[in-house]
């Protein structure tokens, strides 16, 4: 197979995969609360999924690296999705649906992070940005949300399952072409993982990051509700969807360009700046529009946050382990960061509104900034001084 039907398939398979994504992200909360369940309960499962992950990204990204293959990985992980996600969309206790999340999520979370990490090899192999591979993901995230946020508001929020389904299954079939990884080493063994946790570098990097990440996912849990109090509906979450993950492709698609140019620490931290300034923007809302006008930022932030942190973490971390190095980073950005996020989040727009919920992602923001600028100051210094 050549280099560019083996990155047409990768590509499709993050168009098709963030497609689904997009679908749970924008409009489960809004389902969930069709299903009867509180701001609280909804909280609740959205937890649940960041908690699998920080089981699961690890377990699979170990499972990646022993027995070197993404691809095989990904097609189980794809394959329980599609079952899982029937038996999810089926229940309607809290007590069921928390279960069944608990399974949904451990084959569909890992996904991402495999895709990224595998685009990350291919770039590299290929000497191509990962923006530009990344970038599908996006577009099919942006795509999705627009289409299938008129398509619920015209049909209903219940009809979820089969969208999901539809892009899920391209995700099956397009993974069978994909061109899998060449590590040309022994396969890794659990000790190996003891170097990655002594990795005091790597270690802090993902303890100050979280700081920032939880504010991003919560904004991704509850920014849909946020949206709905301010007197919109599926259709305007979608378009505020879209207008954040287009301009999050743009982002991607132009990182050639832009990403070499400065260390990568600098724009983590003007990413955090720019999260900060962004959630303040948001908490002082008073329409559905002045939320859907702010979402470019959304490829500022997320968009050049997640492709420097990720090309950073790739540096802190021997290539035998890039796949359980990357799903760890993973399991911060989109497990414990979303477990903070989903449970405090829930609380917050619960009891004290969106506008409350947004202030404190603004001070939290503002806190991982300022760490990661220490932390990147400390580091400069040891350079310099030869450490």
């Amino acid at each position: 197979m050549s280099n560019a039907q083996s990155l047409t398939s990768l590509k499709m398979l993050l168009f098709s995969f963030h497609a689904t994504n997009t679908i749970i992200l924008s409009f489960l909360p809004l389902y969930l609360e069709y299903k009867g369940l509180n701001g609280t309960e909804i909280g609740w499962v959205l937890a649940v999924g960041p908690l699998a992950a920080i089981i699961a990204q690890p377990f699979w990204g170990y499972m990646s690296d022993k027995y070197k293959t993404v691809k095989y990985v990904l097609l189980i992980c794809i394959s329980g999705l599609l079952v899982s996600s029937v038996v999810f969309f089926q229940m309607n206790s809290l007590i069921a649906i928390l279960l069944a999340g608990f399974v949904f999520y451990f084959f569909t979370s890992p996904i991402g992070g495999l895709g990224d990490s595998l685009g990350q090899r291919r770039a590299d192999d290929l000497n191509i940005s990962f923006g530009t591979i990344r970038t599908w993901g996006s577009i099919g995230f942006a795509i999705s949300s627009l289409v299938i946020g008129q398509i619920l508001t015209a049909a209903g929020i219940e009809y979820m399952i089969w969208p999901y389904l539809f892009f899920g299954t391209i995700a099956l079939i397009v993974t069978f072409k994909l061109t899998d990884v060449k590590v040309e080493s022994d396969p890794v063994q659990l000790g190996d993982i003891k170097k990655l946790l002594g990795n005091k570098p790597f270690l802090l990097f993902l303890f100050f990051i979280m700081f920032i990440t939880m504010t991003h996912r919560t904004s991704d849990s509850f920014i849909g509700l946020y949206i709905k109090q301010l007197g919109g509906n599926e259709g305007l979450v979608g378009v505020a969807w879209f207008i954040g993950v287009a301009s999050e492709a743009l982002v991607f698609a132009l990182a050639g360009r832009w990403f070499r140019n400065y260390h990568t620490l600098i724009f983590i931290i003007f990413a955090g700046i720019v999260y900060s300034v962004r959630w303040f923007l948001y908490a002082a809302a008073s329409d559905p529009l002045h939320i859907i006008s702010l979402q470019f930022l959304h490829g500022i932030t997320f968009g050049v946050f997640y492709l420097a942190a990720l090309d950073y973490v790739t540096r802190l971390i021997p290539r035998l382990l890039q796949s359980t190095g990357h799903l760890m980073f993973y399991a911060v950005f989109f497990g414990i960061s979303g477990i903070i996020g989903s449970l405090l989040g829930g609380a917050l727009i619960d009891s004290y509104g969106g506008g409350t919920l947004y202030a404190v992602l603004g001070f939290s923001s503002a806190i991982g900034t300022l760490f990661l600028t220490i932390y990147h100051t400390m580091k400069t210094r040891r350079q310099i001084r030869g450490i």
